[in-house]
């Protein structure tokens, strides 16, 4: 009889011959196969589960006998009566391989599980975290040898996993010699490896079955978003958001840029003030989940280049200005407790790089996220937020820009404007005819004409409904091509009412009852400049890259979800195109997040990616300026918009009451222009 037998592993396919009486995790780590062990084959983490198969393989050309593999030993049959094993499964690191067999891996035992994101378009997402657990059994100090608990525990990692050159923060070194005596010299260790080189990141005393955990966070303008994150398979576990504290400051970049510059340690405000809202969403994640902090071993933030450095504590001032010059475009690697976020000792965080001054690590987490350079057909890609990042390209080319919106999208700004919340009126749809109007508000399936709506409390209009409604004004002729609101007579209901030297729609009146909640001649001012900083940033990549329409355009950003597409349209937010063709893609720079958080190979394949975008400047473009002019125009002045055209119809109405006098029915000639 031979004395190696042949073993072939599914689903990867890799085959080899082993020594008779290897055990199924050395064979699968001899072999390379992806077959997972945190207790490093002492049998008590159960991450190796695997599934030896019997009988006839003619495609492997095997016949495989039930005596294979080793029966159950002792160490598999008190797991199975304490914790249970499916049928067939058995413990790699137990399981000894006696003939030529295959053995599959399910993909709850894989290191770097595939998950499938679920968003506009499926991509499969390999995990492979930065930071892993490990479990170490430690030698007890000796009288007669003088070595530190750390490097005796660098010796069980060396000697156990191999992992040789470990290091540690002087944080961790503090927690050491408590945890390692609680644990009785049995613990886990989260061993942090981006590539340079292992680091000890935490350490909890003896085996930890439960996962470790990361934050994925959003730090946008307005608003932080963040997920807390099992860095065992990715699935998140709690969501929250809070709007950023620096809106006091300003409530645009520039704004907060300007605030820096002429208030002496404005900037260290701004930073104590954005550290503080991160450090309590971290805190809020954690406790909705039911998590310790310190079982927080990582971090992954994006955010646009003035976040950036405020952030890190670093002056944007140099960003207020040509050449908007960036302190470091790198991507960056650092503890978690810089930036005021409470987690293990030595939790680490990483910013995506950033493109260029303009635009930051947020665009570059939709880039990761989006892939648009995987892609023949050309995707417009508008992350839409307070300071829009807007990707154009395929696997030619990609180009970058940011165009600086306001804060208008996202409901600031807005007289009756409002975050996002229960009580928001965030669809709604008016009668062309009657020009009465219904909607629905967060928290609440029906619309306001339904029987079954109630009477909830109404609290204001969030983004996405403030981007419907003057859509919807635009359709059915309360709002011209301008965007001039009419009057009661000129449109023909009473819910016109005038508003100083203006008019303004009501939407809700709750009187003594509740708020009233109407769209004003600034609100549309409002939107259009925000539309037509979308527009102008957006065609003008177009310019650049030689096109006058794109294959398909994705809408991202924290609400881009709750975006309508034909809304978008007809407010002029986006150039021209098929509406299915027009998709969403919710928060994408969240999405690019979180991939990073659970793939280093994610985090390299950005980091390369960005040296290849070509950044256009719309601060320093004169077409900029020009396309902006145009876009003013619901939805454009020039551009003739035929595929919306084929979907809504947009009454040739003009308000302009600079000139003569009604023509009987409500209607105005239009300036020349």
């Amino acid at each position: 009889m031979s004395d190696d037998v042949q073993v072939i592993f599914t689903p990867s396919g890799k085959r080899g011959r082993v020594a008779r009486g290897t055990k199924v995790l050395a064979a699968a780590r001899k072999l390379g196969v992806d077959l997972d062990s945190v207790c490093g084959g002492r049998g008590v983490c159960s991450k190796c589960q695997c599934t030896p198969s019997f009988g006839d393989f003619p495609k492997l050309g095997l016949h495989v006998d039930p005596d294979a593999v080793s029966p159950l030993n002792a160490v598999e049959e008190r797991y199975d009566r304490v914790r249970g094993l499916k049928p067939g499964r058995r413990l790699g690191c137990q399981t000894e391989i006696l003939d030529d067999v295959v053995i599959d891996v399910p993909p709850e035992s894989q290191v770097h599980k595939q998950v499938v994101r679920k968003a506009a378009s499926e991509r499969v997402m390999e995990m492979d975290p930065a930071t892993r657990p490990v479990y170490v059994e430690v030698k007890e100090p000796d009288m007669h040898r003088p070595e530190g608990d750390f490097q005796r525990l660098a010796q069980a990692l060396e000697k156990q996993w191999q992992v040789k050159g470990v290091r540690a923060d002087l944080e961790v070194l503090r927690v050491l010699q408590p945890v390692l005596r609680k644990g009785d010299w049995k613990v886990t260790v989260a061993l942090h490896d981006a590539g340079d080189g292992p680091r000890v990141t935490g350490v909890f005393p003896g085996l930890r079955e439960a996962p470790l955990y990361g934050l994925a966070i959003d730090l946008g303008s307005t608003t932080i978003a963040g997920h807390l994150v099992a860095l065992d398979d990715g699935r998140v576990l709690a969501s929250a958001g809070v709007m950023n504290p620096q809106i006091r400051f300003g409530e645009d970049l520039m704004s907060r840029v300007s605030y820096a510059m002429m208030n002496p340690g404005g900037d260290q405000e701004m930073t104590q003030a954005v550290r503080d809202a991160v450090g309590d969403l971290a805190r809020e994640l954690a406790g909705e989940a039911q998590v310790e902090t310190s079982e927080i071993v990582e971090a992954v933030v994006v955010c646009n280049p003035v976040m950036h450095h405020l952030l890190l504590g670093i002056d944007p001032v140099e960003l207020g200005q040509a050449p908007f010059a960036l302190a470091t475009s790198d991507s960056l690697d650092f503890p978690a407790r810089e930036i005021g976020i409470e987690a293990s000792a030595g939790a680490r965080v990483y910013i995506l790089p950033l493109i260029a001054g303009h635009v930051g690590a947020d665009a570059a987490a939709v880039a990761l996220s989006e892939a648009p350079q995987r892609r023949k057909d050309l995707s417009l890609i508008v992350d839409v937020g307070t300071n829009a990042e807007i990707l154009l390209g395929n696997e030619s080319r990609v180009l970058a820009c940011s165009s600086p919106t306001g804060p208008a999208f996202e409901g600031a700004q807005i007289s009756s404007g409002q975050r996002a919340a229960p009580g928001a009126i965030e669809r709604i749809e008016i009668d062309p005819a009657t020009k009465e109007p219904r909607f629905k508000i967060i928290g609440n399936e029906h619309w306001s004409t339904d029987p079954e709506f109630g009477t909830p409390r109404i609290t204001g209009i969030c983004g996405s409904g403030i981007i419907e409604a003057v859509a919807e004004m635009r359709m059915a002729g309360i709002v011209d091509a301008s965007g001039l609101i009419g009057s009661a007579e000129q449109v023909g209901t009473p819910r016109c009412v005038p508003n100083g030297r203006t008019h303004e729609y009501v939407i809700f009146d709750g009187g003594s009852e509740g708020p009233r909640v109407t769209v004003t001649q600034g609100d549309i001012r409002a939107i259009q400049l925000a539309k037509s900083a979308l527009y102008a940033g957006a065609r003008l990549l177009m310019d650049e890259m030689g096109v006058d329409t794109v294959d398909r355009v994705v809408l991202a950003g924290a609400f881009g979800a709750h975006i309508s597409p034909k809304h978008a349209m007809v407010l002029g937010m986006i150039p021209d195109a098929p509406l299915d063709h027009v998709t969403s893609a919710g928060n994408a720079a969240g999405t690019g997040a979180h991939m990073a958080l659970c793939s280093v190979k994610a985090r390299r394949e950005i980091e390369d990616q960005v040296k290849k975008i070509t950044k256009v400047e719309t601060a320093i473009e004169p077409r900029f300026q020009e396309h902006f002019v145009a876009a003013n125009a619901l939805p454009h002045a020039t551009a003739p918009f035929p595929e919306l055209r084929k979907v809504a119809t947009l009454p040739d109405v003009s308000f302009n009451t600079g000139g003569s006098g009604e023509d009987g029915g409500g209607r105005r000639r239009r300036r020349r222009g």
